[in-house]
């Protein structure tokens, strides 16, 4: 996949020559001009005379942090609108916090990968376009608005008590290609304006003889020449009797909102694009298991191989079923082997965005299948309680697999880290019309400065934790129409609850 190009420029500061050329290398031929400072001054400089689209700041530096430089940024209207990702070898959350309070919108931790700073520059880049052009938009929109008021150009139909026209402006004219020579008098049911409507036939009716108002936001008008076209319909009674309908054009203001949802689904992409980054970042962590756990079973069918090629060499008759062993054994092991390597790939691929019916139950089935190499590693057993008869889910299968795992892997280290060794219990039900599952562990629980802002990005209580999984497990969440929610367990340990709305 070729790369964003634009106009956008970087800037990469950091006091150390060898990062810098690091982060050049990094981002050469991304398709964004590149600038650089060594120090907090000449960063502040170069940001207020070059305007880039984003700036990757080194914290520790002499003389002026990266946080002062970001304050300074922030503070002048000149360079506030500017994206800063901070780069730094500090991975305590307090950090973390503070970077995101003063502007930041991102943070790398040191030792960086590549692919990971790249994939995040382009990402908010192609945010802060995003942005620009929603904001660009809403500004336009303002401006008809205003312009709209300032030259009001409805349609205005007079009715009397019987449903007759008894005048029409110009603009209603226009709007419903009837002239008024030829429609005053006329009964306005007459001009079948609304022929496959009879619920609004009858309350035109009310709003003449009764005096009910009438308000439609997006109705379809039928005009003279068979042409359909979108209003917005309004009547009001008058007390002399009769009412007067108010007709508004809104063709524009649809197309405006179909440009604005559009934008929207691009923002809603985005997102999910950061959604897989962490699920990447997830199975990097998970590799040393997997290495771990794929090659006891390849050497198993390495040593089964050579067995089989010594009894192949003296074959008699008795040793035929002792060769259908071995090569039982070797099929058996390379089988496992794939299961595992399979089982990583269908978590790791990127989602399409789609959404199908599923039952919570097969999906947690295939989770703690994904998560059997953790549970060896930390020698943490999992157990799986599950509601029978439960009703299906409307949801992304591997936005819910990510949920679930990251979950039930915190469960497990949280476990760990406590020399503990009892198991981490996942089970479902049904409750006040949500679907559940609960992901349940004994281990050392969290702190409460952890508790207040768990759910926030950059809030980890993990050692070199990059914070983010809650918080875009949160997004998913909500995305779906449910929620996320923590709770102490008793016993020690935390509880987590994830709710799905039953799909009718």
């Amino acid at each position: 996949m070729m790369p964003d190009r634009g106009s956008e420029q970087v800037l990469l500061v950091d006091d150390n020559p060898t990062n810098l050329q690091v982060l050049f290398k990094t981002l050469e031929g991304s398709g964004y001009r590149l600038l650089a400072a060594r120090d907090g001054e000449a960063a502040l400089y170069t940001a207020k005379r070059a305007r880039p689209a984003l700036i990757l700041l080194d914290v520790m530096m002499p003389g002026m942090d990266g946080f002062e430089v970001c304050e300074r940024l922030k503070a002048d209207p000149e360079t506030a609108d500017i994206a800063v990702i901070f780069l730094s070898a500090l991975t305590d959350s307090q950090s973390k916090v503070h970077g995101l309070a003063i502007g930041g919108v991102d943070y790398i931790a040191k030792p960086f990968q590549t692919d990971e700073v790249l994939a995040r520059v382009r990402t908010h880049i192609k945010i802060q376009r995003l942005e620009r052009a929603l904001a660009r938009r809403n500004t336009e929109l303002e401006d008809e608005n205003q312009q709209i008021l300032n030259a009001v150009d409805e349609g205005i139909v007079g009715l009397d008590v019987t449903g007759r026209i008894t005048s029409m402006n110009a603009q209603a004219a226009a709007i419903t290609g009837w002239a008024a020579a030829d429609s005053i008098g006329e009964l306005f049911s007459q001009l079948n304006l609304f022929p496959n409507d009879a619920p609004l036939s009858q309350s035109f009716s009310l709003l003449c003889e009764g005096g009910v108002g009438l308000r439609k936001d997006h109705v379809s008008i039928s005009t003279r020449s068979g042409h359909v076209a979108p209003v917005a319909l309004s009547g009001s009674p008058r007390k002399e009797g009769g009412a007067v309908l108010v007709l508004r054009d809104i063709s524009e203001w649809l197309k405006d909102q179909f440009a604005l949802e559009q934008a929207r689904e691009e923002m809603d992409t985005q997102r999910q694009h950061l959604a897989h980054i962490e699920r990447l970042s997830t199975g990097g962590e998970m590799a040393a298991g997997i290495a771990h756990e794929v090659n006891q079973p390849l050497t198993a069918v390495t040593n089964y191989a050579r067995v089989a090629q010594r009894l192949l060499a003296d074959l008699p008759e008795d040793r035929r079923q002792k060769m259908d062993e071995v090569l039982s054994k070797i099929a058996v092991q390379a089988e496992r082997a794939a299961a595992v390597i399979q089982r990583m790939r269908s978590y790791v691929k990127k989602p399409s965005g789609g959404r199908e019916v599923l039952q919570i139950n097969e999906v947690l089935v295939d989770v703690l299948a994904l998560a059997e190499v953790d549970s060896r590693v930390n020698a943490i057993p999992i157990e799986l309680d599950v509601a029978e008869s439960l009703p299906k889910i409307f949801a992304d299968e591997v936005q819910l697999q990510q949920v679930a795992l990251n979950l039930i892997r915190n469960a497990m280290e949280s476990t760990a880290n406590t020399g503990q060794s009892h198991a981490v219990e996942v089970s479902t039900y049904l409750d006040a019309g949500m679907v559940y599952f609960r992901v349940k562990d004994f281990g050392a629980g969290l702190a409460p400065e952890i508790e207040e802002q768990l759910f926030s990005p950059f809030v980890t209580s993990k050692e070199g934790g990059m914070g983010i999984g809650l918080s875009v497990s949160k997004s998913i969440m909500q995305a779906h129409g449910g929620d996320i929610r923590y709770q102490p367990n008793p016993d020690g340990g935390a509880i987590f609850s994830c709710e799905f709305p039953v799909h009718q």
